[in-house]
């Protein structure tokens, strides 16, 4: 195996249930199996899909706010509750439960790095709050 650089920011890190690791195409896949690293460079709502909802069924995912700031918020449980939110400056991170729909508000541009099973994974459309 030769050794290469791979930029985080270009490529999703498929840890493959094989135990073997490929780099590929940053892309939604509920199908894929295996956990998935991504890292993203964030400047503004629109790049962390700050206008859906996600959930992921499976497992767990780790959110870690590398530089800047973001918001974590969950979609409460209840129909008339507020929705739960934490924020998390450079170098802290999150665990959004599996099953819990959430999504990522930006304070402050910057990078995050995200790891979870993605699959069955979901999008909805954020409609109120």
């Amino acid at each position: 195996m030769s050794l290469t650089a791979i930029d985080l920011f270009e490529s999703f890190l498929h840890l493959r249930p094989d135990g073997q690791v490929h780099a590929e195409q940053p892309t939604f896949d509920p199908e894929r199996d295996g956990w998935q690293v991504m890292a993203f460079h964030v400047a503004t709502d629109a790049d962390l899909h700050a206008d859906h909802w996600e959930i992921h069924p499976h497992a767990d995912e780790v959110v870690s706010c590398l530089t800047g700031r973001i918001r974590l918020c969950f979609r409460p449980l209840e129909e008339e509750a507020e929705q739960e939110q934490v924020e998390l400056a450079a170098g802290k991170a999150a665990i959004v439960p599996r099953g819990r729909w959430h999504r990522i508000e930006l304070v402050s541009p910057g990078d995050i790095l995200s790891v979870t099973l993605p699959q069955g994974s979901r999008l909805e459309e954020r409609t109120r709050g």
